[in-house]
């Protein structure tokens, strides 16, 4: 007959496993990708003042500016209907940096932190900072319809 063991050396454990449940189950929540709200909230903060509050290159700065800001709302559409992810990370975080002749400061520097998986183009996953993978949801969400 097997036995068990009383109680009071179990306890600790026990007390240990309750009290790391809530930790490891935020750790979990930030290791999956952020919502497009998170996004917004980041894209007000760093991009309307040049790319507009709907993202259509009409901001504040837009009108001063040589080249106008991108219609952002129109990624997938310049894409054959899909969303280069790729692509519109590079360019964020200044990956793409004298490749398009653009006025886009770098992003990358502000947009640090923990990262999250960020399933690319061709199935494969990478490590982004969840500031930027939050973006490129709401980036995405954007995106004009048919």
């Amino acid at each position: 007959m097997a036995q068990t063991l009383p109680l009071k050396p179990r306890l600790p454990l026990l007390v240990v496993s309750v009290c790391a449940l809530p930790v490891l189950a935020g750790c979990a929540l930030w290791s999956f990708m952020p919502s497009p709200a998170e996004g917004q909230r980041l894209y007000a903060q760093n991009c309307v003042q040049c790319h507009g509050s709907t993202g259509q290159g009409d901001g504040e700065l837009a009108q001063d500016m040589m080249r106008k800001p991108a219609n952002l709302t129109q990624i997938s559409a310049q894409n054959g209907g899909d969303f280069p992810r790729t692509r519109v990370l590079s360019a964020i975080d200044g990956y793409a940096k004298g490749t398009r002749g653009g006025a886009m400061p770098e992003f990358g520097a502000f947009l640090d932190g923990p990262t999250v998986p960020v399933t690319l183009e061709d199935g494969s996953q990478t490590p982004v900072p969840r500031p930027l993978a939050a973006l490129l949801r709401y980036l995405e969400s954007i995106q004009a319809q048919g």
